[in-house]
């Protein structure tokens, strides 16, 4: 097994992060299921979720890394599969706008922390977000890097906090639509980014050449 020759810098890191776990796909959806509660209890769901869906990520993401360690699966072949999901993910966000109009979210239950695990999962914890930890990890060897991996995760988590607390304030005016065209920008790159990490991929699997 070798080692793949793609190395993503920090700003590659966050992007990728922040395209698949960020608060663009957060507030939305948050801002409906609470739109009929107080301020006070809006706050409760929303830093419990954000406990539950950073627990839920990095335990995940760890476990992950540890299965794949297991399987001997290899380090191009990972990242090939992890260019993938970036695609599709980074092309749904292009196309979103296109999308015709989702139903009505259901309910709320009543319990704050059973509102919270209904917001943490999917909502801000997507199952091709925590992939997209896992495929990181998988491609690290280094505790100083494996801490900036971190250092950004909880970032992430930490803007969907603050989307959450202030949805209501961010989704008004002008502010939903930069956030609009952020999304649509950051997708675009993610396809690239992603387009680049296969060709890496595919390279190192002797498929093509350089």
């Amino acid at each position: 097994m070798h080692d793949t020759n793609l190395y993503l810098g920090a700003g590659s890191i966050f992007t990728l992060i922040f395209v698949m776990l960020g608060p663009l796909k957060v507030i939305g959806p948050f801002a409906k299921l609470t739109h009929d509660m107080e301020d006070t209890a809006r706050r409760k769901i929303a830093l419990r979720s954000f406990v539950i869906a950073l627990f839920a990520v990095v335990a995940g993401a760890l476990v992950g890394r540890a299965l794949l360690q297991s399987w001997s699966i290899s380090p191009p072949a990972l990242l090939l599969a992890g260019g993938a999901i970036f695609f599709v993910v980074g092309m749904r966000v292009v196309l979103e706008q296109y999308a015709a109009a989702s139903a009505p979210p259901p309910r709320l239950p009543d319990s704050p922390m059973a509102a919270a695990m209904r917001i943490a999962f999917p909502t801000v914890v997507t199952p091709y977000g925590t992939a997209s930890v896992i495929v990181l990890l998988a491609h690290t060897h280094d505790l100083e890097r494996t801490l900036t991996i971190f250092a950004i995760l909880v970032g992430v988590m930490a803007l969907n906090l603050l989307a959450m607390l202030y949805a209501r304030r961010i989704l008004g005016g002008v502010t939903a639509i930069a956030l609009e065209i952020l999304g649509a920008v950051l997708g675009v790159l993610q396809v690239a980014l992603a387009v680049t990490i296969m060709l890496h991929a595919l390279q190192d699997l002797g498929v093509m050449n350089a």
